[in-house]
């Protein structure tokens, strides 16, 4: 059975899915389709990120696999393992994925699936481990901002929770200039560098977005419950987890690539070599994303793990949010000021009038005319010529039958 087309399903296709506490519910109105409560129920019964599951999808379709589950399916039926097919036949009984629904509706979000409007495409790219939906909860309001047009242009900005200053100062720098750009900025939420890209995209006004690996009403770390409730607010919170759902060691590694397969590029932000955020960055390189690390200090131990992500050319060198937009936007649109440095009145003079200027010795006593020409290479003539030039630029004087440079004050 493949995938629903949404399209006005009835009540009693509705029903097939639901275990018999699930139909004690009060009906609604307009009950969600079957393949939305299906894949509400999944992200109750899997860990994110799960192939088997991402496969038995493809072969069976959600619905029937569901219902398999439900019924305790052979599990030569369902391609799975009848220990797994028991638990989670199981698990089944015990909530109702409608309430999920109808609370994540009452917290002014949704759950997206594959096929909405809203959905994502890009994260198609991470093929049998694809979430099999998203929760998204974010700004209040007649219309949630849609999660597929934020991430067409967003940029993901991880690194170490147990950041420098310095990292920090860059994290929230690069957060607040590509959100000034116009830049969506992507991170998970946690301690410093995630914390500091956040608030410097918040400080701007910009769009931010946090992948949690726990359910979006949950907030975690405890310490950045006023972050993430603001981000609630004025950005977008999304997982792949069920609402009410706690982080555990794992999960923080699976939202990574979620984070990496969302944005257009993933940028890294100090990191020891065994950082969780270099597999960020390794996920964004495999799935074919820019992927940049900001250096720091060569003797320090946090940025070591992004030096070596340069070095081996898996990552781009990038020091700010023009090089990064540069790096992941259109092309030509998005172009880096070059940076070149202080322009001197000496850089405009000819060749041969700098080489004559080269030869001017600094001591007071300077030099003669036949040994200014020796040094630089031309004839008397035209190094007197050219030593009148560079009076007259206020670059050199003539002290009796020598020549010397004008000291500056």
């Amino acid at each position: 059975m493949g995938h629903s087309t949404r399209t006005g399903p009835s009540r009693n296709d509705h029903r097939v899915i639901r275990p018999t506490q699930w139909a004690a519910a009060a009906p609604t109105p307009d009950p969600p389709e079957p393949e939305r409560v299906a894949r509400a129920a999944l992200t109750r019964l899997i860990e994110p990120g799960d192939a088997a599951i991402g496969r038995a999808i493809q072969r069976l379709g959600v619905v029937r696999l569901v219902q398999g589950f439900y019924e305790g399916a052979a599990p030569s039926a369902l391609g799975l393992g009848a220990d797994r097919i028991t638990a989670y036949q199981e698990r089944l009984r015990m909530f109702n994925p409608a309430t999920d629904l109808e609370r994540i509706a009452k917290l002014g979000g949704k759950f997206i699936i594959p096929g909405d409007t809203e959905w994502p495409s890009q994260l198609n790219d991470l093929g049998d481990g694809r979430p099999v939906g998203l929760w998204v909860r974010g700004r209040p309001g007649p219309r949630l901002p849609s999660l597929r047009l934020l991430a067409l242009r967003s940029v993901a900005i991880v690194g170490s929770r147990a950041c420098t200053a310095y990292g920090r100062h860059i994290a929230g720098q690069l957060g607040s200039e590509l959100a000034e750009r116009g830049w969506v900025v992507v991170s998970g939420a946690a301690y410093g560098v995630d914390t500091a890209a956040h608030h410097g995209a918040l400080a701007v006004n910009g769009m931010t977005i946090a992948v949690l690996a726990s359910g979006v009403d949950i907030c975690y770390p405890r310490g950045n419950e006023a972050l993430i409730e603001r981000i609630g607010n004025d950005g977008l919170l999304v997982s792949e987890l069920a609402l009410g759902m706690n982080p555990t060691r794992f999960r923080f590694v699976l939202r990574n690539r979620v984070i990496a397969a969302l944005t257009r590029g993933t940028v890294v932000v100090e990191a020891a070599p065994r950082s969780g955020a270099l597999s960020t960055a390794r996920r964004a390189r495999d799935l074919n994303r820019h992927t940049m690390g900001v250096p720091g200090q060569v003797t320090s131990e946090l940025s070591a793990g992004v030096h070596a992500l340069i070095r081996s050319g898996a990552a781009t060198l990038v020091t700010n949010g023009a090089e990064v937009g540069e790096l992941i936007g259109s092309i030509g649109d998005d172009l880096a000021p070059e940076r070149v440095g202080p322009i001197l009145p000496r850089d405009a003079l000819e060749p041969p009038v700098a080489r004559v200027l080269e030869a001017v010795p600094a001591s007071a006593d300077g030099a003669p005319v036949q040994r200014v020409a020796h040094y630089a290479a031309l004839s008397p003539q035209e190094t007197v010529h050219h030593l009148h030039e560079l009076s007259s630029l206020g670059f050199v004087e003539r002290h009796g039958a020598h020549w010397r440079l004008v000291r500056r004050k």
